[in-house]
């Protein structure tokens, strides 16, 4: 007599299985983690693997020794984000662990067609919907070429934190790069008050240590910042230099998500924000 094993049990193994196999195939330098003489684990250990998640490492053996626990899609996205998965790679982990994804790939309820089409009315104008944790959730065309190319950058990577510490291109047109960068993860601390045990800031997080040596040191000064708008200089990769001031326009409770603009403060910056939306209209 053959036993068929519930459908349950099925999932548990074959999700253990994938996610053994993600982890197999990561080289420790991808996530910036120092090999050392003695690895022999092929790609990287189940303890870093819950490092960079911040999740716990009992809990993530558990997950891969397909046992009976507890997944919530906020661990699931953390999970995602850690083993560097792509879009289909992470629609099959939340179909195999039978949770909802969260994701930045599916429409934002903060995010209303009213919402985008204002966004669109905006233009010249540089405009954003971010959430307190940075992730850019909507934008109109000028702003996706203000600071890189933000339409070549994956979904699941569009965050401000993120790209002002690991995309060069955005890098490259901040002007005062490590005062900004200094004030951005001041911010981010005081928003994260809120929200020191979501797995999805945790993650972030967890991250950002992992990929930049600079977010580290300004981290482990414990500085908070308000919010608040100011003016900024841009060097702008296509037409140059931009003085502008930034402004946030709540959407909701000051911790939630708003609505971020660039405003021109000379007519020169006008003029060229004009240039850089014909250059966003014309096909790439």
């Amino acid at each position: 007599m053959t036993t068929v094993a519930p459908e349950s049990d099925m999932r548990r193994h074959e999700l253990a299985d994938f996610l053994r196999s993600r982890r197999e195939r990561i080289t420790p330098e991808q996530v910036g983690l120092v090999r050392g003489r003695r690895r022999r684990t092929p790609g990287l250990r189940r303890e870093e693997v819950a490092q960079l998640a911040a999740v716990g490492v009992t809990w993530y053996t558990w997950l891969e020794q397909a046992r009976e626990i507890r997944v919530s899609p906020q661990m699931l996205d953390a999970l995602a984000r850690a083993l560097l998965l792509d879009r289909s790679e992470r629609a099959h982990l939340f179909a195999l662990a039978g949770g909802v994804d969260p994701a930045p790939l599916t429409p934002c309820p903060s995010v209303t067609s009213a919402l985008r089409a204002m966004l669109d009315q905006l233009d010249p104008i540089p405009a954003a919907v971010q959430n307190s944790r940075y992730d850019i959730l909507a934008y109109n065309q000028t702003y996706a070429r203000l600071l890189c190319d933000l339409d070549r950058v994956a979904p699941e990577d569009r965050n401000c934190l993120w790209l002002a510490f690991t995309d060069p291109d955005w890098r490259d047109a901040v002007v005062e790069l490590p005062e900004a960068n200094r004030l951005m993860a001041a911010k981010f601390r005081a928003s994260m008050a809120e929200h020191l045990a979501e797995p999805a800031w945790k993650a972030l997080l967890a991250r950002l240590e992992a990929a930049s040596p600079e977010f580290r040191e300004i981290w482990a000064r414990h500085e908070v910042v308000g919010q608040g708008g100011k003016t900024k200089y841009i060097r702008n990769r296509h037409v140059g230099l931009l003085h502008l001031e930034h402004t946030n326009l709540w959407l909701g409770p000051a911790a939630g998500p708003r609505l971020v603009t660039y405003v021109p403060m000379d007519e020169e910056s006008r003029e060229r924000l004009d240039r850089l939306r014909s250059l966003s209209l014309v096909p790439a």
